[in-house]
């Protein structure tokens, strides 16, 4: 339980320290709750563009979910996006890479880089059946985040502990842990009609592709990759259930 409120406290804005105090060993442990917190995020989004379709147009409504989730997470992975495209569109080898990547400051590639995101993120979506969207919704974040957790299983930490930007490393899983995880991330599965689950392979895909990149590129991940890796494969999870709208 500690591990899961320190995964809440991590990967959300809400105040779940005000119900207990974690020891600060259990934040090392968050990615395998990972997607246990999709549940939250995902589910917040689908229920929030559920609501406000009620009220306003479609592509009003798709744009307030984005917003929903933004506010939730605190621009977490946002952050890390931006910071993936810097480092990855300045760096010219690891070292030039790994201290972009570490600046605050957000830079050209950052900026396009959200941009671009945001405006994909949302013509997909909108091209989406609206009864579809909620449902989209809710599996591709913790299927997403369970698949982008194979990172801690293929790839070692980038830097050294004391480099990191949240001076935290995340340990590789336990059994129970891995089960948990896989629960978390396939149980969603459920809520999909048959017709999308060819989306789920997009992910799938992305991933071992921008894996082989971080090891080419920087020899591991960091926290920012963690973060981009998955609001890309989450996008491309997206693209795959439009293409399954319609051409299937």
């Amino acid at each position: 339980m500690n591990n899961l409120l320190a995964a809440l406290m991590f990967f959300t804005r809400l105040p779940f320290w005000r119900i207990c105090t974690v020891p600060s060993e259990c934040f090392r442990h968050v990615v395998s709750y990972w997607s246990l917190c999709g549940w939250l995020t995902g589910g917040v989004m689908a229920l929030s563009f559920w609501v406000f379709s009620t009220w306003f147009p479609l592509p009003v409504a798709v744009l307030l979910a984005l917003c929903t989730r933004l506010f939730l997470t605190g621009a977490l992975h946002e952050d890390g996006l931006a910071d993936f495209f810097d480092g990855f569109g300045g760096g010219r080898d690891r070292e030039g890479i790994l201290r972009i990547m570490k600046d605050s400051h957000i830079g050209s590639y950052g900026v396009l880089g959200l941009i671009l995101y945001y405006l994909l993120s949302f013509s997909l979506l909108v091209s989406l059946p609206a009864p579809v969207i909620p449902w989209v919704l809710c599996v591709a974040d913790p299927f997403c985040k369970f698949v982008c957790s194979f990172m801690l299983l293929f790839l070692p930490y980038a830097r050294k502990e004391e480099e990191s930007k949240a001076k935290v490393v995340y340990t590789r899983m336990s059994l129970s842990e891995w089960i948990a995880n896989a629960a978390g991330g396939l149980l969603p599965l459920l809520l999909l009609p048959l017709s999308y689950w060819g989306m789920l392979c997009f992910p799938c895909v992305l991933f071992i592709g921008l894996g082989w990149l971080l090891k080419r590129r920087v020899g591991g991940y960091t926290g920012d990759c963690c973060g981009a890796l998955f609001l890309l494969c989450e996008l491309a999870c997206w693209m795959g259930a439009v293409v399954m709208a319609y051409n299937f």
